[in-house]
């Protein structure tokens, strides 16, 4: 039974890597060297396929309970987590366009300093001091890759700042806002929710942003079917890291995840830059191995002060 259960969680961790690793360079090919420089409209698409499929995970296969929204309050507090949602997943699509995966990993991986900002800003939360400190070589390796990286390019290194701080807050909201039991969602309901409200919210700034969108994805399909192939494939990547990161957090621990997750971002790296071989720097990546040292020190402070 061990040894089942633990290829079990080997296959979810694999599958959960795939699908993370996949829609990134997924998302990067797309939007930066196929030319579908439409990023909106490809994380309405994100949206559409995790609201649909989200509805038959969980309403007809059944693979949690369903969880209903109880009152206007609680769904006024998903709206507000799905827009933030929304702003940090455009962004990090946005940035893809003008950085390396190399680059913009770094980047989303200074995560847990904008999760301490934001938690003392918003809730007065004190870490201990020993926490805090860790979060320099969090920063710093961030500020020494960018000064190494061959391809940095400053707006897309504003925006994937941007999406790396919304990423933040919306887990800082997400802890604030759903605090009560009454109110507590598992990741899948508050995604069954959340990527309905996120459509809304993306379907008019697709129109006004980025006009016409639809009948040029149209014509692009006339000329290469492969267009709808990768959309659909993609978007349907997009739910299945969900999927896979709340079965992998189920079966082992949100601590196991994290450090999984300072892992998955280096495998990311590594593949991204065999694949669309971009150029990199010895500083940078020194930097990028700094910062990634810092967060597993910051986990691992944050794990000891409890």
């Amino acid at each position: 039974m061990k040894s089942s259960s633990r290829w079990s969680t080997i296959g979810l961790v694999t599958a959960w890597y795939a699908s993370n690793i996949g829609v990134l360079l997924l998302n990067k090919y797309l939007l930066s060297n196929y030319g579908f420089k439409y990023p909106i409209f490809l994380t309405m698409c994100h949206m559409t396929a995790c609201s649909l499929l989200s509805y038959v995970a969980i309403v007809w296969m059944r693979l949690v309970p369903l969880q209903a929204i109880r009152s206007r309050v609680q769904f006024a507090k998903i709206a507000t987590l799905s827009l933030v949602f929304c702003t940090s997943v455009v962004s990090g699509n946005v940035s893809l366009r003008y950085l390396p995966v190399s680059f913009n990993q770094a980047v989303g991986a200074t995560t847990p300093f904008f999760t301490a900002v934001f938690a003392y800003l918003m809730t007065v939360k004190r870490e201990a001091w020993l926490t805090y400190l860790t979060l320099l070589p969090v920063v710093t390796g961030v500020v020494i890759a960018s000064g190494g990286e061959p391809s940095f390019h400053l707006f897309g290194f504003i925006v994937c700042v941007g999406a790396t701080a919304a990423r933040a807050l919306k887990s800082v909201l997400q802890g604030i806002l759903l605090s009560s039991e009454g109110e507590k969602l598992n990741s899948m309901n508050l995604l069954l929710y959340m990527a309905p409200m996120a459509v809304v919210f993306l379907l008019p700034a697709t129109l006004l942003m980025e006009e016409n969108v639809v009948g040029i994805t149209i014509a692009l399909a006339r000329n290469d079917i492969k267009i709808v192939w990768y959309l659909l494939f993609n978007s349907a990547l997009a739910y299945f890291v969900n999927l896979t990161n709340f079965l992998v957090t189920k079966s082992t621990s949100a601590l196991t995840l994290q450090v999984l997750g300072n892992a998955k971002g280096a495998v990311a790296v590594v593949i991204s830059i065999l694949i669309f071989k971009n150029p990199v720097s010895v500083t940078g990546m020194l930097g990028y191995v700094l910062t990634v040292i810092g967060v597993i020190l910051y986990s691992e402070a944050k794990k000891r002060s409890k």
